[in-house]
């Protein structure tokens, strides 16, 4: 099980959830933030400090996002486990999920 961030999170990247994180394992994409399942130790930080409500336990994601549970897990998919997003930064890719997206409206 692990938490995974939500279309609320394109475009935002507000990255409180990433200072929260104690084991670095929020990674930030072009356009959105990346929870790697493998690497999240399921504590719950990163959830309350998300201004935009995107981040969810992955039983509680609402229906309108199932998507993104598969679009965090496979974000990973080439990049495998680098333990530590802090050394990666911006990895400059976003999974096709998020990519294809118009620009969200940020406020």
């Amino acid at each position: 099980m692990t938490y995974i961030i939500a279309q609320p999170c394109v475009d935002v990247k507000d990255k409180a959830c990433i200072e929260e994180c104690p084991v670095d394992c929020i990674y930030e994409g072009e356009r959105s933030l990346y929870i790697h399942p493998d690497e999240c130790v399921d504590c719950g930080a990163c959830e309350p400090v998300c201004p935009v409500e995107a981040i969810y336990y992955e039983d509680d994601v609402p229906e309108q996002w199932a998507e993104y549970y598969k679009a965090n897990v496979e974000f990973f998919d080439e990049v495998g486990s680098p333990g530590g997003a802090a050394k990666l930064g911006n990895m400059g890719i976003d999974h096709p999920i998020v990519s294809v997206l118009p620009p969200q409206n940020q406020g």
